[in-house]
């Protein structure tokens, strides 16, 4: 388990102090795939770098498995971040060797015995779909396979956690879902635990079970991934969740319109006209002042705001949508 508890990192310039986490507290369980998501300058690549000190944050522990790992010394702490290894945006793989050698290069850090390290390499190309890529070299090989040759390096040392940071950033959209499908079955398989840094939402709902919200380097939301979908909470969480469908200007407009939110959260009422036969059976017409639906792991999420001229016709609709299993309330 990975417990961060009041992680602050300032950095220190000569124009000043620059905040980039203010007491982020966050749990991590063993085998859980958990997204840290944010825009940028949201504090994620600096989190992610202290929770294997790369980079040492200024108060507040990282602890694992009970371990707290700032107080380690430099051997221990390079034993500790066998088990927890990353993979780059950039992939970082070392271009003049082979993909094989670059998979055996952690191996032979650890003392591993050339043979045994060959051999154990082959094996992890083979989990990756690449052991036809062995005498190549990363200039050979497309951003995808790329990727791949990167993972299987990070799972050469055996890791406990596997670290991505905008691992997909720099892919293509079908490329990136088979590299989160990868990274799924690795989870599964090895019971690898995954913590995934990024800007992209898709990649949120394609992989993670639970997510964290960064914003000016603070939490302004966690929870399970369908949670969030299903009633975001916070501007961050909003923007992030329905970047087309919310703005906080939708929100404060026309104070005389009475606003219900609407959230669909997975259930099959999502699939359902349930606002059409409102209007039809309760004789009540309402505005569509925003609304936004996505399929989230095979179910419907989204959240739609209505307006309605009175506070009666409110009342009347929270009630008509509740006894469908609508969530429904009115926002001020």
């Amino acid at each position: 388990m990975i417990e961060l508890k009041h992680l602050t990192k300032t950095f220190h310039t000569a124009s000043g102090d620059v905040p980039a986490l203010s007491d982020v507290s966050l749990t991590v369980e063993d085998g859980d795939i958990y997204g840290i998501i944010g825009m940028s300058g949201a504090g994620k690549s600096t989190l992610v770098r202290c929770i294997n000190m790369l980079e040492r944050p200024t108060d507040g522990q990282v602890l694992i498995n009970g371990v707290d790992i700032g107080s380690l010394s430099k051997k221990e702490l390079r034993a500790q971040r066998r088990e927890i290894t990353m993979i780059f945006q950039s992939f970082n793989l070392l271009m003049q060797r082979t993909c094989l050698r670059n998979v055996c290069f952690p191996l032979e850090l650890a003392g591993v015995k050339k043979q045994d390290a060959r051999k154990r390499a082959m094996e992890l190309l083979e989990i990756v779909g690449l052991p036809d890529k062995a005498e190549a070299y990363p200039a050979q090989l497309s951003g995808g396979q790329q990727q791949r040759i990167a993972i299987a390096r990070a799972l050469a040392s055996s890791p406990k956690v596997l670290l991505c940071d905008e691992a997909t950033s720099a892919l293509d959209p079908k490329t990136t879902h088979s590299i989160l499908e990868l990274i799924r079955d690795i989870n599964a398989k090895m019971g690898i635990t995954v913590i995934v840094i990024t800007h992209q939402m898709s990649v949120v709902e394609d992989i993670c079970r639970h997510v964290a919200i960064l914003d000016g380097g603070k939490v302004v939301e966690e929870g399970s991934v369908s949670d969030v979908f299903a009633s975001p909470k916070s501007d961050a969480a909003r923007r992030l969740v329905f970047p087309e469908g919310y703005t906080p200007s939708v929100f404060d407009a026309d104070p005389d319109v009475h606003k219900i939110r609407v959230l669909f959260n997975g259930d099959d009422t999502a699939t359902e006209p349930v606002i059409a036969k409102m209007a039809v059976e309760l004789g009540v017409f309402a505005n569509i002042m925003a609304a936004s639906t996505k399929t989230v792991q095979g179910k419907a999420y989204g959240t739609m705001l209505l307006g309605v001229d009175s506070a009666e016709e409110a009342i009347r609709l929270i009630d008509y949508l509740k006894r469908y299993g609508v969530y429904a309330e009115e926002v001020r």
